[in-house]
């Protein structure tokens, strides 16, 4: 694994978390990214996949959200684009660009995209999964960032949720199996 490059990237996308410009606050990297990189890795280790390309993905995959809230909305497409430019300037090699692009397009819940990949999966899941276990993060989200007020904000916190658990591979909801029903009998 580079991992020259792994801290370059980790600095790149930190720095962006913490800019005045980044509307989701420091939050994204402190409880959304950083834990998401772990759990990435440990998912890594156990199906094979390659540990590079899911740790610079998950690095990447919301970077362009993070640096244009106007992209958010899109930021699995924009966020390949961006992965694309930033990797080229590194000189990192093409095919694994394509792979690293792949694993950002496909890991959005509320976009039904096949993960043909085990690192496609293993991104998916890993941000499925840190969404549930940093679920106060999607609280601040919807009431703090988009001003939702209780009930809207509940609502979209479990849809959002739903769609995570819906987009788990099965290893990955037998991980965090317990975690989603003791959260889901919360939220009722």
């Amino acid at each position: 694994m580079d991992n020259n490059l792994i801290s370059k990237l980790s600095l790149l996308v930190e720095e962006a978390c913490n800019a005045q410009t980044n509307t989701f606050g420091y939050g994204i990297w402190s409880h959304h990214i950083k834990p998401m990189l772990s759990i990435a890795r440990k998912l890594a280790l156990q199906l094979g996949a390659d540990e590079e390309i899911v740790t610079i993905a998950v690095l990447l995959h919301d970077y362009a959200g993070i640096r244009d809230e106007s992209k958010h909305q899109d930021h699995h497409i924009y966020g390949a684009d961006e992965a694309e430019r930033i990797l080229v300037e590194y000189a990192y090699p093409r095919q694994k660009i394509d792979l690293v692009k792949e694993c950002i397009i496909s890991h959005r819940s509320s976009v039904s995209i096949s993960r043909d990949t085990k690192e496609q999966q293993c991104v998916a899941d890993a941000d499925a999964i840190v969404h549930i276990e940093q679920f106060p993060s999607l609280f601040f989200l919807a009431y703090h960032n988009l001003g939702m007020g209780i009930d809207e904000g509940l609502n979209s916190v479990r849809k959002k949720l739903e769609r995570d658990w819906r987009k788990l591979s099965r290893n990955g909801k037998q991980a965090i199996r317990k975690k989603y029903e003791m959260l889901q009998a919360l939220l009722e």
